[in-house]
Order: C-alpha cells, then sequence, then structure tokens
C-alpha cells in the first residue's frame, strides 16, 4: 500500500512515513493509492472477534507490510487495554431499528482516542524503528486536544504541542489537556477560532525550513492514520447489526468531516453503507453545501457544540479528490481558488453524485437543548450537544430503505454537564478516573493568532528542551 497526495505533487510514501509526515509536502492530504477492497465473505468473517482483533484485521492492508503484523496486533490490543467499557465501542439500542454508537469509553471521553490510542503507539513504534524523534503540533477545536496529549504524554521520542481556540472549548475539554504535567506536552490557548489555529498549523508544515529543523508531524485527522482507524468503528458496528447481509446507514455530527470520511472509507471497502448522513450545528458550512451546491465561508460563532465550531472542513478535500477522479492536478487550483474566495461551485454534476451517498442537516443551540430533553424523557439516556445532533440527523433524514440507523455519539456527557444539566435538569458526573479533573493545577500559554508569534513559541520551547538535555 502506497499513499498519493491530493494535490498531486508530493512524493509517493508508504505508510510509515505518512504516519510521520501528517500533511503531505504540497499542502494536500494523504490518501491510499488504492482503496483496499472486502468481499461479502470476509466482512462475515469479522463476526464474533473482539474489539481489537477487527480493527487489527481492517487496518492491515494500509499498514502495507511497514508494520510486522504480531507488533501490528499487539500495538491494537494494548491501545484498548484500558477502554472503560467491555464492548469498547458499544451499540446502544434507542428504539426500532435505530442505535447509537458510544465512542466515549477510552481515557479522554472522546471518540478521538478510538484512533489516537492506536496512533501514539504506532508513533513509537515507527521512530524506534528510524532512530527518530519528532515534534508533533495540531489544532483542536475540543477533544482532538485531550485524546491526542493523553496518547502522547511522556513518550520520549515526541514533543507536542496542541493549539486551541482560547474560551471557545468546554471547561472539561480545556481542563482535561491542560492538567497534563508532562514535560513533552505544550498546551497554546489561541486568541482566535479554531480555524485560525488549524491554519497557523498548516502554515508551519508548509514552511518547509521550519518543518525540517524540528520534524514536525501531526496527529489530528490532517493524519491519514487517524482516518485508518477510525475506518473500524464503523466495521464493528455494521458487523455487529448483521452487515454484509443488512445494510447501516450511519448518521454523525461532524465539523471537520474526518469522522464521516472513515465511513466513505468503510463504504469503499465493501461495507453496505446506503447514506451517510452529516449533523451541523449553527456552524453548517457542509449541510449548506449538501442542501444548496454551494460552499461558503462565513464567521464562526460560539454554540454548545464547540467540537463542530468550525468552517474550513479539511477532510472534505480527501473526498473531493474521490469526486476529482482521485486528479490532484486537478484539484489543487480549486483548493486554493476556494481559500482565496471564501466560496466555491465543484460542479452540479460532482455535487449531485455526492448527494448520492451524503445529506446534511443542522440544529441550533436551541433545537439542541430541546432534543437532549426529549431523548432524556422518552429513553432516558443523556446524550452530549455533539452527539444528539447526529441522532437528530439520522431521524429527520433516514430513508425507508430498509437499513438500520446507527447514530455515532462522539462525547461522554460529563464533557458538557452545564447543557446537559440545562436541558435535563440532572449534571452528568465524571468518571471516578477524572472525578478530581477540576482540582489539578493548569499549565498553558495564551498567544494571539499570528503565526510568527507561533513559530517563535514553538523554537523557543524546543531550545529550551535543548539546552537541558
Amino acid at each position: 500500500m502506497k499513499y498519493v497526495s491530493t494535490r498531486g505533487k508530493a512524493p509517493i510514501l508508504p505508510f510509515d512515513d505518512v504516519l510521520l509526515a501528517g500533511l503531505a509536502r504540497d499542502g494536500g492530504l494523504y490518501v491510499p493509492e488504492t482503496w483496499p477492497r472486502w468481499t461479502r465473505q470476509q466482512i462475515r468473517a469479522l463476526r464474533g472477534l473482539t474489539y481489537a482483533e477487527l480493527t487489527t484485521e481492517v487496518i492491515r492492508p494500509f499498514i502495507g507490510g511497514t508494520i510486522p503484523d504480531a507488533a501490528l496486533a499487539r500495538i491494537v490490543t494494548d491501545a484498548y487495554a484500558g477502554f472503560g467499557h467491555p464492548a469498547v465501542a458499544p451499540l446502544k439500542q434507542m428504539g426500532g431499528d435505530r442505535w447509537v454508537l458510544e465512542l466515549f469509553h477510552g481515557p479522554t471521553l472522546s471518540f478521538k482516542d478510538y484512533a489516537l490510542q492506536v496512533v501514539g503507539r504506532l508513533f513509537d513504534y515507527v521512530l524506534k524503528a528510524k532512530g527518530q524523534r519528532v515534534t508533533i503540533v495540531g489544532a483542536t477545536s475540543g477533544d482532538t486536544g485531550s485524546a491526542a496529549i493523553e496518547a502522547c504524554r511522556d513518550r520520549e521520542a515526541v514533543d507536542i504541542f496542541i493549539l486551541h481556540p482560547k474560551g471557545r472549548v468546554s471547561d472539561v475539554q480545556r481542563r482535561q489537556m491542560t492538567t497534563v504535567p508532562s514535560a513533552n506536552v505544550h498546551n497554546i490557548a489561541v486568541e482566535g477560532t479554531f480555524d485560525d489555529c488549524q491554519d497557523m498549523v498548516k502554515a508551519m508544515f508548509n514552511d518547509a525550513a521550519f518543518r525540517d529543523r524540528f520534524n514536525l508531524s501531526a496527529v489530528n485527522s490532517i493524519n491519514w492514520a487517524r482516518i485508518m482507524v477510525q475506518i473500524a468503528y464503523y466495521f464493528a458496528a455494521a458487523v455487529a447489526l448483521g452487515a454484509p447481509d443488512r445494510a447501516i446507514t450511519f448518521a454523525v455530527p461532524t465539523g471537520n468531516f474526518g469522522n464521516v470520511f472513515a465511513g466513505y472509507g468503510a463504504r469503499r471497502m465493501g461495507l453496505p453503507i446506503p447514506k451517510l448522513i452529516i449533523g451541523s450545528n449553527s456552524n453548517d458550512i457542509l449541510t449548506r453545501y449538501f442542501t444548496g451546491g454551494i460552499m461558503e465561508t462565513v464567521p464562526v460563532v460560539p454554540t454548545l457544540s464547540p467540537s463542530m465550531d468550525i468552517q474550513i472542513s479539511s477532510n472534505f478535500e480527501r473526498l473531493l479528490f474521490e469526486f476529482y477522479g482521485r486528479d490532484g492536478a486537478r484539484l489543487a487550483p480549486v483548493m486554493e481558488r476556494f481559500r482565496a474566495k471564501g466560496t466555491i461551485s465543484f460542479g452540479r454534476g460532482r455535487w449531485q453524485r455526492m448527494r448520492k451517498i451524503f445529506e446534511g442537516t443542522r440544529l441550533d443551540d436551541a433545537g439542541t437543548r430541546d432534543e437532549i430533553r426529549r431523548v432524556y424523557r422518552e429513553t432516558g439516556e443523556m446524550l452530549d450537544p455533539h452527539s444528539i445532533i447526529g441522532l437528530v440527523a439520522g431521524e429527520r433524514l433516514r430513508a425507508a430503505d430498509g437499513s438500520a440507523l446507527v447514530a455515532v455519539a462522539t462525547a461522554h456527557p460529563a464533557k458538557f454537564p452545564a447543557a446537559v444539566e440545562e436541558a435535563t435538569g440532572v449534571r452528568p458526573g465524571l468518571p471516578p478516573r477524572l472525578a478530581d479533573l477540576f482540582e489539578r493545577r493548569e499549565r498553558y500559554d495564551v498567544l494571539p493568532a499570528d503565526i510568527g508569534a507561533m513559530k517563535d513559541f514553538v523554537t523557543g520551547r524546543m531550545a529550551r528542551k535543548v539546552v537541558s538535555a
């Protein structure tokens, strides 16, 4: 298995080099040169496997032999050993053929743990094999940061710098990042939006001299390894509900498009997914595109679901690559034009083909509260402000095609206790391992949304580490 950039000019790389590279050198995102295709018999053979065993089978083709099978199995088994539910990613029935896939049983109570606990260990293995170290830089709208820090803390060959928009993540999300005392962890609160954070990360990667000086890498969803591991839970849920002999529609709350693109990847591999439904909050650029065919950025507004407070959905470029015939040379100027103008049509025919797979709808804050309350009254289940948007999107747009509906629950309700309590009258409690979170000391720096200041900060921190070493 080799990997190509969505913009067509970066070197073609094997998996281990793609893992360490993160963003391609031409500014694009890495994708598989070809999608592995699974037969119905191969999908059926996943039945009865543990979650770790199933994940190992699903991601093995993407590794392309760069990590031995036995080592890969150990990495994945170790990654999920400490998760808080024996099924790791359990399904909970919410009504007639309507299910929630609970992806919040990892160490930071977010779906990001499911990929990053594996990715952190993959970094360890590959860096040791190559005798290298990396500096990870990442932007977070809430959950990626804590999951990435938890995966990379105290690792000898890694320093990690995480940027989050100051005042635009929940208190729980922030503290899960800023209370980690590890010397290799560096938290930056940026005076701006998530898109500002993400732009600065990309700018650091696109500065070749800076990138090479610190051997930059990424663990957010611009890194293909994140998407690869997320594909596994689509297989796990579908197989548990009868795939490939039964079709499954997935509904996914999304801002950066990485989670739902993993569902698309599962579909390309042969999983019977007739429809992928997107749930948006008021920052609804994806829903507006799939509804009207025009992608247009507008100012980001803060919401109850801050992990989706995004206008530049980075992973959408991976989908566009597929619908531009996997021709990076054609796609590159399109992406440049979109970033320059903030609005674009990718062509009516292309939009109509996408619409056969994707649909989207939005839920504002008032609707989010109302629906959390409704579902709690009807089922006794508390859903966080992101997960409820996914479930409601699925309920609204589910087709009468006989497929089961699986809504992806991306965070534990205790990560957003104020919003859940306002809607239900009950404050969800943190699991015992995080019960003292608000007593821990925070440690972070505040910087303006200025790439020069950010580069100076990284340079200073890394120089200090060299001196102390």
